[in-house]
Formats: C-alpha cells, structure tokens, sequence
C-alpha cells in the first residue's frame, strides 16, 4: 500500500485542480477529486496555490478545518463505496443519501463515522472495526 506524504496530498489536489481549470487531460482519479473540489469552493483559493499551500504545512491551526484532509476523506468514501468495502458501506451511503437527498452531504455525515472509528481504534490500538462504521453511517440514515 502506498503512503503519500502530506505535501504528496497538496500538490495532488493543487494540481488536479490547476487541470481541471486549465481543462487539461486528467487522470480519473484527478476528475473525481475535481468533482469533490468543485462541492466546496471555500478551498478553490488554497488549492490555487501550490506552494502557499506547502507552506501552511508548518502552521497548522486546530481551529480551522483542513481542506486537504476533508477532500482526502471524500476521495476515500467514494473509494469505499465503489468497491463496497467495507461490506455494506456503499449500501450504508445511499441510503443515507437518499435521506439527505444529498451525496454531499451524506459524505460528510459518514466523514463523522470514519473519523470516529479512527479514531477509537488508534486509541485501543486495535484495527478499525468496519461494522461498527457502518452501523454508524446507517443511524444517520434511519434517525428522524
């Protein structure tokens, strides 16, 4: 499995994104990622700029959310959901898209789930437990 760096992270959407604006050849992957960027155009500024955005590297502010990580995320469920793992996960998404009426936003719904297992798995020290993911990303679905 390969491991981008965090400044691998920024120049792949910094340059997907200078594609996509120049209307330059892409990659798939780069499309999708365009896709995601085009959702949020409170990141087109920071992903105009290559080297501002390597920069900023160095000064991190927990206060502020990170575009990067976010649109890293979307790429990842979108991920999940094409090759359905884990299993039952994309089932779990539109569902939960279909409630929301939104992908977008059942993505970030479900960004809530994937953080949370993370995170209490990093904190057992135990491998992420995907049922309990997708049982999170179906409560979305069916809570009122």
């Amino acid at each position: 499995m390969i491991q981008p760096s965090q400044a691998d992270v920024r120049r792949f959407f910094c340059g997907a994104y200078a594609k996509f604006r120049a209307g330059a050849t892409m990659e798939p992957i780069e499309i999708l990622a365009s896709q995601w960027i085009e959702e949020h155009p409170e990141y087109h500024a920071e992903l105009a700029d290559v080297d501002a955005a390597l920069a900023a590297m160095q000064h991190i502010d927990p206060a502020r959310e990170n575009p990067f990580l976010h649109l890293s995320m979307h790429l990842s469920i979108s991920e999940q959901c094409s090759i359905d793992q884990p299993r039952g996960i994309r089932q779990a998404v539109e569902l939960l898209s279909h409630k929301r009426q939104s992908l977008h936003e059942a993505h970030h719904a479900t960004m809530e789930c994937l953080g949370r297992m993370i995170f209490e798995s990093q904190r057992a020290g135990k491998m992420p437990d995907g049922q309990v993911y997708i049982d999170c990303v179906q409560r979305h679905a069916t809570k009122d």
